[in-house]
């Protein structure tokens, strides 16, 4: 067997399983669509629309997550969002926006959104209810497919998209050193016709995320364990998180570790000077893929003095040192 031909049956493994999923069923896909950022608890946004306008500030987040390390064709997460809180009367409101964009190998997940949140006092603390609308579009790069045979019909041979509305809601409590949410994403559960021939059915995503800060005697010292857990109502993602913060005026360094079991370990270290934020995660596979497979991820964050809402009994701070 010649090189070039070796070369041609490796692309055709490759593309055929990547599109395994998708011929299968009445050319049906069901998959898990969202990525899991390490960083969860700095990008809250992108799983709760409820936690818009939790600051006081402009917000602004953006994240890369490199998948598999040494994996050709394992692809990365592009996520960029921005939120604010404002004020009518003496209500307080948020908005936000959010693009994401998940690429694996030939496939392509992007996702647009806009998001509004209500928030109210209940309890001592201070309750948000949010609602999001999605603009979702899945793509095959069939372009970019080296087939040995050209006119093989199970495969697109041109880049092929589809796109489909959809929404998320969540709930979001905070009370002075711990906060609470839930939320779920994909309501409609939409089935996206990707060109004429396949499909991918969109499964609705829960989570639930929790964190409380535990003060020290030195006053420049935090500890914030936190959890994240995911069901999409046939696979079960618990993360498990602890953090150490120092922090001094407004400069602070973190480190720390998350426990997903049956799935990884995180390690994550970062810090924040004249208000940008960066942290840079490494997440270790424990499910047989080895320690250099795993995955790069660093966030960046902003928070711009932009205050568009009133003093009064409304104010609330984050509890989660963002």
């Amino acid at each position: 067997m010649s090189a070039k031909t070796r070369q041609h049956t490796y692309n055709i493994i490759y593309v055929a399983t990547l599109l395994l999923m998708l011929c299968c069923c009445p050319s049906a896909l069901r998959a898990q669509q969202d990525p899991a950022f390490a960083h969860y608890w700095d990008l809250e946004p992108q799983f709760n629309p409820a936690a818009a306008g939790r600051s006081d500030q402009l917000s602004i987040n953006a994240a890369y997550q490199l998948h598999a390390t040494g994996y050709e064709g394992s692809g990365g997460t592009m996520y960029a969002g921005a939120d604010m809180a404002f004020q009518i009367g003496k209500t307080r409101h948020g908005v936000g926006a959010i693009f994401q964009n998940d690429k694996i190998g030939l496939f392509s997940h992007k996702r647009f959104s806009a998001q509004y949140s209500y928030h109210f006092r209940l309890f001592g603390g201070t309750m948000s209810i949010g609602l999001e609308a999605d603009m979702l579009q899945e793509g095959i790069e069939g372009s970019k497919a080296d087939l040995a045979d050209g006119n093989d019909q199970v495969f697109p041979s041109s880049d092929v998209n589809g796109s489909s509305f959809d929404m998320s809601a969540g709930l979001y409590f905070m009370h002075k050193n711990w906060y609470a949410a839930i939320g779920v994403q994909h309501l409609t559960a939409p089935e996206i016709l990707i060109g004429d021939t396949y499909k991918f059915q969109v499964k609705r995503l829960y989570n639930f995320t929790a964190g409380y800060n535990i003060k020290l005697r030195n006053p420049l010292i935090t500890i914030v364990p936190s959890t994240m857990l995911r069901y999409d109502g046939f696979d079960f993602r618990a993360d498990i998180t602890g953090r150490i913060i120092l922090a001094r005026d407004r400069k602070r360094l973190y480190a720390g570790a998350t426990y997903t079991p049956q799935h990884s370990a995180t390690l994550f270290i970062g810090g924040m000077f004249h208000g940008v934020d960066i942290s840079y995660a490494y997440e270790i596979n424990t499910s047989g893929m080895g320690i250099g497979a795993g995955n790069h991820e660093i966030t960046l964050s902003y928070r711009l003095p932009l205050d568009l809402t009133k003093r009064g009994k409304n104010m609330h701070k984050s509890v989660r040192y963002l």
